[in-house]
């Protein structure tokens, strides 16, 4: 069986449960808001929410932020499966994750986000899925960066066809002619900084604004129009 794809919490081993802890405000978050977006994942979304980026482009956009750091496939999968989108009705749901499972193959990745895929349009029938490609990491060239290259062709080509499923890539300008990453880009070389935000996330906010722009102009149509 895929590790990727059976949902799996994490285990609390420095024994102040955190994650739980998290997952437990998320799902009080649903109950108390109203998101039209909601972004998913682990790192890269957890570390964006502190960014001059988030508050200029996506806070506007009423999103809720329900990454945490380490997640991989399976733990998003598990929250899903316990509660993180009940009692929300979000016309997008933004999923990045994937980059933590160091220790799957591409395939086991892809299925794993493929899983999750399904899982949030059975708790969402109406909602979009935007799915955007797992980021190069490390500030060499190096094995997980070619895995995350595959993982992200091999998503892009098993979602071709899904209604309201779509991938948008998220990668340009983060590699230097030379195959290096700045941390200026990404200050770990895997999470990025203010900077490397703003260099990447433009395609992902002119898709969620086309998105909602849609939504709201067949809402504002009648059957007259």
């Amino acid at each position: 069986m895929n590790p990727c794809a059976v949902p799996t919490a994490v285990p609390d081993v420095d024994g102040d449960k955190r994650w739980l802890s998290i997952h437990r405000r998320f799902i009080s978050d649903c109950r108390e808001k109203d998101p039209d977006v909601i972004f998913l994942g682990d790192c890269i979304f957890e570390t964006l929410q502190d960014t001059d980026t988030w508050n200029q482009y996506f806070a506007p956009l009423h999103c809720l932020n329900f990454s945490i750091r380490e997640d991989r496939t399976e733990h998003v999968l598990w929250r899903i499966e316990n509660g993180t989108l009940d009692n929300v009705n979000p016309k997008i749901v933004v999923l990045h994750v994937g980059t933590n499972n160091v220790s799957n193959s591409a395939a086991q990745v892809a299925e794993g986000l493929l899983t999750n895929v399904a899982k949030i349009r059975e708790k969402l029938p109406g909602a979009y899925i935007i799915l955007p490609s797992l980021l190069p990491r490390g500030q060499q060239p190096n094995a997980l960066r070619d895995k995350n290259k595959e993982i992200n062709e091999l998503v892009k080509e098993l979602t071709k066809g899904m209604d309201r499923v779509q991938t948008v890539a998220i990668d340009k300008g983060l590699v230097h002619t030379d195959g290096s990453i700045s941390h200026h880009d990404m200050f770990d070389y895997k999470s990025l900084t203010n900077t490397g935000a703003k260099k990447i996330l433009e395609p992902l906010h002119d898709l969620l604004s086309q998105i909602l722009n849609e939504n709201e102009l067949e809402r504002d149509l009648t059957p007259s129009e």
